[in-house]
């Protein structure tokens, strides 16, 4: 620094004396020179260093601390109440009306009229008086066990085995034995070992064997199975007379019950 200004000082002495007008400049030039040399003699002082300019710091702005932002909190739906609805009655349908059972037993005899009696003579059994050709039907389910086919009665024997004429047993499905004589004609296709059902014809009603000389009508005896030959339990040995009455109002009374 201090060597530029002192160039500057001797730039201008010679300007000075190079000038066309040199004795006023010397004239000048002496009244200056004091100056000149003030300020010569002032050049050696020490200049003052200039501080070079700290860089201004700019300081950071402090960011401030973001906020969490609180979690969105979904809204839940709104539920609309259902109105309770008070519960309906089923209604309970009506019971049905039961069927009427079928029938296991049914009257032994099938005609417009007939007669019976609560009695019978030496053996338990009933004599059902009707006319002649009035059907006799099986009065349950069961098996045939016995078919006579001829008649072989004779008034002067009066053998007991032939009494019966045209006859029929059979074996119920409930195990008792019902059978029935002097018929007038045995039903096509009634042989031992048939099965035959409750109320199925098995033959007519007549006069055959001892009955020739009464008025017609089935003898219908209950008993035990025993052999088909065993005339004398055969006949009967349970009174049907309680049952037949059950049979006509369509109750399904059992033998022995």
């Amino acid at each position: 620094m201090k060597y530029a200004l002192a160039t500057v000082v001797m730039m201008a002495v010679c300007f000075a004396a190079c000038s066309p007008a040199r004795q006023m400049a010397s004239n000048q030039a002496e009244a200056f020179t004091p100056v000149a040399v003030a300020t010569a003699a002032a050049a050696p002082a020490t200049a003052v260093p200039t501080a070079e300019a700290s860089p201004t710091v700019v300081p950071l702005a402090t960011a401030l601390p973001t906020a969490t932002p609180a979690p969105t909190t979904t809204p839940s739906p709104t539920i609309t109440p259902v109105p309770t609805v008070p519960p309906t009655a089923t209604p309970v349908p009506p019971s049905p009306t039961p069927e009427p059972e079928a029938s296991q037993y049914v009257f032994p005899v099938r005609a417009a009229e007939y007669t019976y009696g609560q009695f019978h003579h030496d053996y338990p059994a009933t004599d059902i008086f009707c006319s002649i050709g009035s059907e006799f039907v099986a009065p349950t389910s069961g098996v045939i066990d016995f078919v006579s086919r001829e008649d072989m009665w004779d008034a002067a024997t009066n053998n007991p085995e032939d009494r019966g004429g045209l006859s029929i047993a059979m074996i119920g499905d409930d195990g008792w034995r019902y059978y029935g004589s002097h018929l007038s004609e045995i039903a096509r296709g009634i042989e031992a070992g048939k099965r035959v059902e409750v109320g199925q014809v098995l033959g007519l009603t007549g006069k055959s064997g001892n009955a020739s000389a009464t008025p017609p009508h089935l003898h219908f005896g209950i008993s035990h199975p025993t052999t088909p030959d065993d005339w004398q339990v055969r006949r009967g040995e349970l009174s049907p007379y309680p049952l037949l009455k059950a049979w006509e109002k369509n109750q399904n009374k059992t033998p022995g019950a």
